[in-house]
């Protein structure tokens, strides 16, 4: 997330991040006349919203999301630099604006010669900068531009006088945001291709469904703290494609049992019982296909610094697959 400075205001672009399933993380670092965001991602992340492969991130139930914008600190040498390099950056460039230059300057005076007086180095190990940082996958909505404050300083121990300014569970919220997914695809059975008025088992691979979490941590200045978010797979709602089809349960809604197991593998000799999880097609789908859709719901869960945490907003993730189901004069099973 690489911080853009304007006059009085200071924001972040988005970072990269880890690969699912890896104990692999992601973190800030220095380029050219930029600082890039703080926060440090782990676990189950990635960079991308989604991918060739299926996986995806959390869809919150509700109108609740992650913050689109907090405010994180940088120590005074940090945010001098940064305001210098841009400075130097936006008066060198051939063709540059004279408002703009005129208004990086301006910004500039104010922490090195005006309200602070040379960036505050002189009590560098009182406090830090706070700047305002947004999402830039949500850049454009107006919850992005709600962080309007410009740069700040806070002395080290004082609150934050800001809203969404970095806590543990910020980075709860920031970390549900970077939690990614397996791809929902729900094994069906006993045909290769569904029979229609014929039950159909539907389960999911227990080995893939299971908790996953993500980590989020900042250590800058006098600031040192971190919180886990953890997504547990709870049900998985089937949505056959169809209104001719009948689902089981009759909600959709298979929810997960005791042992972990969302739906039941079928066994030779259940063909003639109802399934725990499953649908029967009540016509077929002709030359073409259904759109099953599946989804899962994951509740979730955070921990933080000093025993902080609590529950967020439940979230979903989906994936449609395609059903063949074929009509049959007479089945021996």
């Amino acid at each position: 997330m690489a911080l853009v400075l304007v006059p009085g205001t200071a924001y972040a672009d988005r970072g990269g991040g880890a690969s699912q399933g890896g104990a692999s993380e992601t973190s800030g670092r220095r380029e050219g006349a930029s600082l890039v965001s703080k926060v440090v991602y782990s676990g189950s992340t990635s960079g991308a919203r989604g991918g060739g492969d299926g996986r995806g991130a959390l869809q919150p139930v509700g109108d609740w999301s992650p913050p689109a914008c907090w405010y994180e600190p940088r120590s005074a040498e940090q945010f001098r630099d940064y305001v210098e390099g841009v400075y130097e950056e936006t008066i060198n460039t051939p063709g540059q604006h004279s408002y703009a230059k005129q208004s990086v300057g301006m910004f500039r005076d104010d922490y090195k010669d005006g309200t602070y007086k040379n960036y505050n180095l002189g009590k560098k190990d009182e406090g830090s900068f706070w700047v305002a940082v947004r999402d830039e996958d949500r850049r454009m909505e107006p919850e992005a531009q709600a962080c309007d404050k410009p740069p700040f300083w806070v002395e080290n121990g004082d609150p934050v006088p800001a809203e969404n300014a970095v806590t543990p569970e910020v980075l709860a919220e920031l970390a549900y945001n970077r939690v990614r997914l397996p791809a929902v695809e729900v094994t069906l059975r006993p045909e290769a291709a569904i029979k229609v008025n014929l039950p159909t088992w539907a389960w999911l691979d227990r080995t893939r469904f299971k908790e996953t979490s993500v980590t989020a941590s900042i250590a800058v200045g006098g600031l040192n703290i971190q919180a886990t978010t953890t997504a547990r797979p709870v049900s998985l709602r089937l949505e056959p494609g169809t209104p001719d089809a009948e689902t089981y349960p009759a909600s959709g809604e298979c929810t997960i049992d005791a042992h972990g197991s969302i739906g039941e593998p079928y066994a030779q000799g259940k063909a003639d019982l109802t399934p725990p999880c499953g649908l029967t097609y009540l016509r077929s789908s002709g030359n073409g296909t259904f759109t099953l859709r599946a989804t899962i719901t994951w509740d979730i869960s955070w921990t933080g610094t000093g025993g902080a945490g609590g529950d967020l907003p439940d979230g979903t993730f989906g994936n449609d697959q395609a059903v063949t189901v074929q009509e049959i004069q007479a089945v021996n099973r």
